[in-house]
This record gives structure tokens, sequence and C-alpha cells, in this order.
């Protein structure tokens, strides 16, 4: 190939967004000067689960993951001076994908923007929410109604926008095989284009298949994941061709971009993180049959925190150096007619198509999702236990784990943190946004969108009118809520114990004992307290505890501290687990733990586990918590042992 015809690179992006809509715009308007070519926003977990910075569920949630987007004003507040006609803009929403697409329209029209010319993505996928990411509001029948819903109004108003972004990103950081990623994803986009094929004319249809796009993980086996995407390539041309008789090839087009994997950053040696992104990144550029749209890559730090705008600009410039300074871009697809890579795409392909058979027989995705749920949840416990049993090599985890201190951890210790004040600052200018309002045609516009809903009409057109009105986040949300209903998902993880006991013994003979001296089986309660769907590690315990003999009781993510504190009362637990990976356990934890006292529960032993700065672990072990986990303890029979001797009474009076 000469250099006249040089593949044109990925979008690059970084997933950006913290503390406030106004600090979000200027590191926006910072990357694009570095060079970032798309925009990519995070969103908090309030905005995620649609409700305002002030309810009662969003405590220490604010601006945490992301940025806090209300209303109107907060909108036109992120994209202030940016040209939303000009951008390509990557929305990771999904529950509430219809409000935040209508405030950005609202936003591109008061620019004066031509709204059919917007470019970008709404992620829009509930069927991964409620399988692993856990932001779902709505049950998954009426969600998929409104994914559906999103696709027609763009199709009509929005022709160059992806409304919806099938998203294996979160199925593989679950613990997914690469055979489930395929699957899974494929059969959620079937549920969709199933969902919309009687929407729209059939001279239509396939013009609408082509601007369904994907979202996918890169892992570090490097050449499986290549291997997987050639096959998600081929599998997607055959669903579209087979089964719904797309004929035209640039409709069949597997479009995806790629955020590479977070689940195998490590907390300790950090900085081997940078060799594996890179060598993930590698999986979704090097084939050029099956190379990324867009590309953002996570921080060297991210397992530690949030990262500093010097660590997202170490990660863009990676992407930099392998799409300008690498002859990359100057070769057709360097696998093509590879006799290992055809092997190994056929296998996984074959493997994707039998599990495709199995949920088209149960129903397809939406009636299978506690089947996929338990799968999930069973992979990830297989995934972890190769690696405490040292047959999956994790470098500075569990081999070569004496290392020089990091120069690259600094006097703040290596990562971003959010102000608590930004939480108050932000439910000021809600409060300023609501007085400030014309209270009556908010009124009217939730009417109109509440009747729209009922009837089972299209509900972007009257969001657009409501978000413009002035309506917030929580209350387009809460009418979503009245008419479809709320919903909580499945744990994957059944109560009774399964048969997987190797290596156990030990502790199921430790949960024995101290059973016989309290009386009763050792009752483990585990709660995640907040917003935060990250229910991984908190399903990895419970699994865990259930199979060493434990009686758990573990009702899934989203709860108050005061539910806990009822449940942990009701349940009279020994021991009490807490799981917050959204960096708001000193909030919700102090609060717990105050709760604990009054309820005179302050006697019951409390772990927390997540992603914890050291100076945090102090506060919250003074605080009264009896243990703190982080990432980097991974062995999970360790922890077993733990609560076993929290629990015992001998200890407790010692102590």
């Amino acid at each position: 190939m000469s250099h006249s015809q040089k593949d044109r690179p990925w979008l690059i992006r970084t997933y950006a967004g913290h503390s406030t809509a106004e600090a979000s715009n200027a590191l926006y308007r910072s990357n694009l000067t570095k060079g970032q070519t798309g925009l990519s926003v995070a969103f908090d977990l309030p905005t995620q689960t649609g409700y305002d910075s002030d309810h009662l569920l969003s405590r220490g949630e604010v601006g945490k993951v992301g940025v806090p987007i209300c209303h109107l004003g907060d909108m036109r507040t992120l994209f202030n001076e940016i040209p939303l006609e000009q951008m390509n803009t990557s929305m990771t929403i999904n529950a509430t994908a219809p409000w935040l697409l209508a405030l950005y329209i609202a936003v591109a029209e008061e620019q004066g923007a031509d709204v059919s010319k917007l470019q970008g993505t709404v992620q829009n996928d509930l069927i991964k929410e409620y399988l692993s990411r856990g932001t779902y509001v709505c049950p998954p029948k009426p969600s998929l109604k409104m994914i559906g819903d999103v696709a027609e109004y763009c199709y009509t108003n929005v022709p160059k926008w992806n409304p919806m972004n099938v998203c294996s990103y979160h199925l593989q950081e679950a613990g997914a095989t690469p055979e489930q990623e395929l699957a899974f994803a494929l059969a959620t986009a079937i549920a969709v284009l199933d969902e919309l094929k009687p929407r729209v004319p059939a001279d239509d249809f396939p013009a609408l298949c082509g601007r369904i796009s994907f979202f996918v993980n890169a892992g570090i086996r490097f050449v499986t994941e290549m291997c997987k995407m050639r096959a998600f390539v081929d599998l997607w041309d055959e669903i579209l061709q087979e089964r719904y008789g797309v004929e035209n090839p640039k409709f069949r087009r597997f479009r995806y971009g790629v955020q590479v994997n977070s689940l195998g950053l490590t907390e300790q040696q950090p900085e081997n993180n940078v060799y594996r992104i890179l060598i993930e990144m590698l999986a979704v550029t090097l084939s050029k049959k099956a190379r990324a749209r867009a590309v953002q890559l996570p921080a060297w730090n991210e397992a530690l925190g949030l990262p500093r705008p010097w660590d997202q600009q170490w990660s863009m410039r990676m992407q930099q150096i392998m799409a300008f300074e690498t002859d990359l871009l100057e070769y057709d697809d360097l696998f093509d007619g590879n006799p290992a890579v055809d092997a190994k795409v056929e296998a996984l392909k074959e493997g994707a198509r039998h599990e495709l058979a199995n949920l088209d027989g149960m129903g397809g995705a939406v009636a299978s999702i506690e089947y996929m749920k338990s799968r999930l949840v069973d992979a990830n416990a297989e995934r972890l236990g190769r690696i405490e049993a040292g047959e999956t090599v994790v470098v500075g985890v569990n081999k070569w784990t004496e290392t020089e201190p990091s120069p690259l951890m600094t006097e703040d210790g290596g990562i971003m943190t959010v102000d608590p004040a930004v939480e108050a600052e932000q439910i000021t200018r809600l409060e300023a946004w609501r007085a400030e309002r014309d209270e009556g045609a908010v009124q009217l516009a939730l009417g109109a969108m509440r009747d729209a809903a009922k009837a089972g009409e299209n509900v972007m057109p009257a969001s657009i009118k409501a978000a413009k009105a002035g309506a917030t986040t929580g209350e387009w949300a809460q009418v979503m809520r009245n008419v479809f209903g709320e919903y909580r998902g499945p744990t994957g993880v059944s109560a009774s114990p399964s048969n997987k006991t190797e290596g156990l013994d030990d502790i199921r003979d430790a949960v024995n004992a101290v059973s016989d001296k309290l009386g009763r089986r050792l009752k483990f309660v585990i709660g995640k307290p907040g917003l935060d769907g990250h229910s991984n590690g908190a399903e990895q315990i419970a699994f865990r505890a259930r199979d060493c003999g434990m009686d758990i009781e573990y009702e899934g993510i989203r709860l108050t501290p005061e539910e806990i504190v009822k449940a942990a009362q009701e349940q009279d637990a020994h021991v009490v687990g807490l799981s917050i990976l959204s960096g708001s356990h000193m909030p919700l934890v102090e609060d717990l733990m105050e709760r604990m006292r009054a309820a005179g529960l302050g006697h019951v032993p409390v772990i927390v586990g997540g992603i914890i700065p050291d100076e945090d672990a102090k506060r919250l072990l003074a605080s009264g918590v009896a243990r703190v986990y982080t990432p980097k303890d991974f062995e999970l029979n360790t922890i077993m042992m733990d609560i076993v001797a929290l629990a015992d009474p001998k200890v407790e009076a010692a102590e």
C-alpha cells in the first residue's frame, strides 16, 4: 500500500467528566487542543440512574465518576464554546439516554446547530446494565421500548447519530469469556433490531441496522481479543444478512468503539498498566478488517482512583504514537489468510453461535437475563480462582511482587480527588435552577411526557420539550418509574451452596466451628450502599462465602445505609460487608457506622471493600471499621478466614 492510500486514524477520545459541568468543560477544551478528535462524556452515578444531585441516594456520589447533569443549564455549561455541529460526541449513558440526548439536542438548537448534522453516539444499552453495570431504572421490556424510541427518533431527525451502542465492555469486566461476550452482545443487538423492525418501513430498515454500533473491551490476551473482533465482524454480517435480509454490505459493517480493559489494571506496581494498555490497544488496531472506529484508553492509575489530566494525556499520546509515528495505517489487513488466526476465529464463532442458539431457545436476550447473569458470575469466579491458584500469572500481583517505589506516585497519591464541597455547590445551583424556572410550564411538560409514555408513544419529542421547559433528570426519571415501574436486577448468586468446594475444606471447618459456638449458622450480610452498580466484587465475595458454608444475605445494588442497617438488624448479622467502588466510601460508611451504633449494633464488625486510597483506609479504620480491602486483596480465602475470625465470639471478647 502506498503512502497516498494511508488509512485515516480512528477517532482519538478520552473518557472524561468529573466534579462539575464547568470543570469538565475546561477539561474537554484542553483535551481538544492536545489533539483529541472526539468527546467521550462520563456522567456521574446520579445522572446515570435518574436522580437529581440532592436526592437521598445521591449522597456522596455527586461528580465522583463523571459529571453531574441535572438540567438544561448544566448541559449548556458542559458544552460552552464547543460547537456541537462540528463535534463527534460519545455519551456513556443508558437508562437516562433519551433524556440526556434530549438535553444535548436542546443545547445544539440553542447554539444554532443544524440538528440533522449532529454526529455521535449514545450508549443506550440497558441489557448489559441488568447483567453487569447496574445503572438501570425501569424493567427490561419498557427499557427496550425506550431504546427503540431513541433509534426511531434519531433515524428521522438526527440521521448521523448512532442511537444505540451495544456495550459488551462491561460483560468482559464482569468476567465474560470471549464466546460469552460475542453471544450476549449480539443477542442484545438482535433484541433491539427485533424491537425496531416493525417501527420503520421495510425499505428503511437496512439503513437503521447500519446505525447500530458496538462498544467493546479488549483484554490482555491480545491475539484472542483480535480474533474475537474478527469474529464479531463475521457474525454481525451473518446475522444481518441471514436473519434480517440486509443485502447492502455498507449496512452490514461492524462499527465499534473501544475502551481497553480496566479489569486487568492492577493496584500493585501500577506503572505496569502502561504496557498492558498498549498491548490491549493492539487487539483493536492491528487488524484492518476489524479495526475500531474510536479508541479511548484508561490511564495507568485507574485502579487507584480518578486519573489526573496528565495521566489522561499520557494515554492519549499512546494512541497518537500508534496512529502517526508507526506505519500501521499503511498496510492492508496483516492477518488475512493466516491459518492460526482463521482457526481461532472459527472456534470463537462456533462457540458464540452455540450460545446464541441457546439464548434464542429461551426467548432471546430479555428473557435470558437471569441465565446470562449467573453465567457471568460463574465465569468470573473461575477467572479469580485461576489467579488465586497462580494458574493465571498477573505480573506484580501473584508473581514478581518485589518492587522499587514508584516515582510516579507523587505527593497527591498519584490520583485526582473530587472536593467534597462540589456536591453542596451542585445542589445550590440545582435549587437556584428550580427557583428560577417557570414551574407551571415544567409541570405541563412533565404531564405531556407522562401521557406520551402511558399511550406507548415515542418519548423523545416530549422529553425534548420537557428539557427546554427546565425539567430535571430526577423528574424525567420519576415519570418513567411511575409509568413503567422500578426494577431490581438479579444478583447471579443463589443462597444455597454450590458443589465447588476445592480448597475450601479448612474454611468450611472453621465456619462450622464458629457457627457451633454462635449457636446458629454464621450470618454475613453484604450490602452496596449508594449508586455504585459495579457489583462484581460483592458478587464474588457472596459467591465464595456461600460456598464456605456461611449464611449470606446479599440483596444486590443501590441500597441506602439505613436499609443495610435494617437488614443487619432483621437478619441478626454476625458480620456486615460493604462494597463501594465509586469513591463515595467516606460519607456512606461514616453514615452507616453512626446508624449501626444508634441501632445498638456497634459490636457487629463491619468490613469494607473498594477503590480506597491509604489515607481514607486509615480514616475508615479509625471510625470503627474492622477491615478495609482494596483490589490488591485478591485472595478471597484470606478474606473468608478474616470474616470467620471477626465472627468468633472469643476473638470479639478479647478485642
